[in-house]
């Protein structure tokens, strides 16, 4: 995120009473703000992903498995800031699984969702909880907690505007430090008179009608566009089940019984909800912990919320990076004056996982040909008044760059082709060795006891343009050959060679490719015929050179 000082956005907004209310509260600007806010959200903001991310004042963004509302004329970002988020900000060079411990419950603004303000903690493990025995499944488990220090878990969590209390109402998964057992589990719910104000305790609950078990699996808050406000989620016991459930109109401080809308075998978890054109998609990712995964998608095959659904698929786009390297957090969507743009926001658990720099992870989605297209962008803007999207142009367009993708040791990679020449060995010579440079989790490795010769390589479409070819890499003594090959489709060819022999990771640059055709293959090639040889890249890049301007893409028909 771009960390610029815009006029008018560190106004801390107050939204109270009704929702007309609420909008008339910001709306009430004085005409230099109201000025300042219409020129910035008028021009295209730049999302850069694969960093950590910054508020306005320099500080990094702790926000993980939240949400984002638009209350008014500005959203709110809320999520969790855990202990390993802040070690892995000082250190991303290992992981910390063991450290999800609850710090606070973050609260950030934006006008443009680019420039994002910390309006504060609005709940911290200071916070006192008011649990009531009569609300204990096993034991005093629940009503021994205290305080939010007293909770093993706290996390996915989102927030809504409730009219006939006149509250914002959190709601999120919590277990008692009391109770290693499921009967430890319920959903809290949290309320606050402001978006940005302390939230304080309103109830709990321990179980959903229809679900069968007490708490639930990954969830996330959908708002729809009437206003009304739904959980998403999966059991928590094998997490085979997806649900939907209504959240009370009443209070917003209960979840009314869940309708089954699919069922996966293998289970499911990170579940989330967005809305284009009528139909209602709901997106999940693999049990696979902290780490990353394909986009699976099940959608309504008619305009009801809590009708039918179909079969499960992978959402384009999300197959060669597992999804930019992330796992599904939430969805949000920016209703343009031009278009509709959805947003997929993917909660990188780096911290936990170790598997890339930054926690948090937006690229748009697009309609294309009647089917969702999920966009892997390392940078790209938004304009967050007209809807419109574009490419930015440091954008580097090799997926699975750093082959951190793969959360285990592989020897086929994630959007990789490995290939074997001919008349050599066919045992495996591809690896994603551990650590790499720099400290990163993963490298490709090409090397082989044996003699070996072979390639991976991946096809990507990039603009027709001039680009620049940035790799780290390094090899032993007696490597016929290392390189990396650039093809475009009208037979440009471009070659870095990596064979020079190296004691450490070494820097490779190549710049001035010309590929007009806009299909491009890149492949690192090896080959040895002497034992033990092996040449280790990491870090690749390919990005445009020089200026200019992306035009905006549709992303809806």
């Amino acid at each position: 995120m771009s960390p610029s000082r815009d006029a008018g956005i560190g106004r801390r907004a107050v939204l109270a009473g009704t929702a007309a209310g609420a909008v008339s509260a910001l709306t009430g600007l004085t005409p230099t703000s109201a000025q300042a806010r219409s020129r910035t959200r008028s021009a295209f903001g730049t999302i850069r992903n694969d960093t950590f991310w910054h508020d306005t004042d320099g500080n990094p963004i702790y926000s993980q498995g939240g949400g984002v509302f638009r209350f008014g004329d500005r959203y709110y970002w809320y999520g969790v800031r855990y202990a390993g988020g802040e070690l892995y900000y000082a250190n991303p060079t290992r992981r910390y699984d063991t450290y999800a411990t609850f710090v606070a419950i973050t609260a950030y603004s934006s006008s443009d969702l680019v420039n994002w303000t910390f309006e504060g903690n609005i709940a911290t493990t200071a916070t006192p909880l008011h649990i009531p025995p009569s609300k204990d499944v096993a034991g005093d488990s629940l009503s021994r907690v205290k305080t939010l220090s007293d909770t093993s878990w706290l996390g996915r969590l989102g927030v809504m505007y409730n009219p006939n209390t006149r509250k914002y109402v959190l709601v999120t998964q919590m277990k008692s430090a009391f109770d290693e057992n499921p009967t430890g589990r319920a959903l809290l719910f949290l309320q606050s008179d402001t978006p940005t104000g302390d939230f304080t305790y309103a109830d709990i609950q321990t179980h959903i009608e229809n679900v069968g078990h007490q708490g639930t699996g990954d969830q996330t808050v959908f708002t729809d566009d009437d206003g009304s406000s739904y959980l998403v989620f999966s059991n928590p016991s094998g997490r085979q089940n997806s649900y939907i459930s209504k959240i009370s109109d009443a209070d917003a401080l209960s979840i009314e019984p869940a309708k089954k809308v699919g069922y996966i075998p293998a289970g499911r978890e990170g579940n989330a909800m967005f809305k284009l054109n009528g139909i209602y998609y709901i997106a999940t990712s693999d049990l696979h912990g902290w780490n990353s995964s394909h986009t699976y998608i099940i959608q309504s095959r008619t305009q009801d919320i809590l009708g039918e659904y179909s079969s499960e698929y992978i959402l384009p786009g999300t197959e060669k990076d597992y999804s930019h390297v992330t796992q599904t957090g939430f969805f949000l969507t920016v209703k343009g004056t031009k278009q509709d743009t959805v947003i997929y926001a993917g909660d990188r658990w780096a911290n936990f996982a170790w598997n890339g720099l930054g926690y948090n992870q937006w690229v748009p989605l697009s309609m294309r040909a009647g089917r969702l297209a999920f966009h892997s962008l390392s940078e790209w803007q938004l304009n967050a008044r007209t809807g419109q999207w574009r490419e930015g142009r440091g954008n580097n367009y090799i997926l699975n760059p750093d082959f951190a993708a793969d959360r285990v040791p592989v020897t086929a990679l994630t959007g990789w082709t490995t290939t074997i020449d001919t008349g050599f060995s066919t045992n495996p010579f591809l690896s994603n060795t551990s650590p790499g440079a720099n400290g990163s989790r993963f490298a490709a490795a090409l090397g082989n006891p044996g003699a070996f010769s072979g390639s991976v390589s991946q096809d990507i479409d990039v603009p027709p343009g001039t680009y620049r070819l940035t790799a780290t890499a390094r090899a032993t003594q007696k490597l016929q050959y290392a390189r990396i090959m650039v093809r475009g489709g009208r037979g440009e060819s471009y070659v870095l060679d990596l064979t020079q022999t190296t004691y450490g990771w070494q820097e490779h640059a190549l710049g001035n490719l010309c590929l007009t055709s806009g299909r491009v293959s890149i492949s690192i090639e090896a080959r040895s015929q002497a034992h033990d040889q092996k040449v280790s890249v990491d870090s690749l890049s390919l990005v445009r050179a020089g200026t200019g301007t992306s035009q905006p893409t549709s992303t809806a028909e």
